[in-house]
């Protein structure tokens, strides 16, 4: 297999990741939709006697929304690199290109 086949072989094995990642945000949104539902119906002043117990439990529900959204944006950063390894191999000569693709989904590099 040459370079270009490998190179073909990747960007289709990233677009199927992408598509992947579409419909995990589909799902995602509508559990969202969901949750927001079940929320707005038991989640009243009435559900709780103490005000911090209710924003104790928001909180959990927010927190748990937003590590799902760090973890989809670290896949898709590190999506983004090795599609910019492959798409611009001029910097394979600088240390970039295949060898920035098999570092993997940049758990060494720092968050943004």
């Amino acid at each position: 297999m040459n370079r270009e086949q490998a190179y073909h072989l990747t960007l289709d094995a990233l677009a199927k990741l992408q598509w992947n990642v579409a419909m995990i945000l589909e799902a995602k949104a509508t559990e969202a939709e969901k949750v927001r539902n079940w929320l707005l119906t038991h989640m009243t002043k009435d559900t709780y006697t103490v005000h911090s117990d209710q924003l104790s439990t928001s909180l959990q529900f927010h927190e748990h929304n937003v590590d799902l959204i760090d973890g989809l944006t670290k896949l898709c950063n590190g999506l983004n690199r090795n599609m910019k390894a492959i798409l611009e191999p001029e910097e394979e000569e600088s240390g970039g290109g295949m060898a920035s693709l098999l570092n993997g989904f940049g758990a060494d590099e720092e968050d943004s």
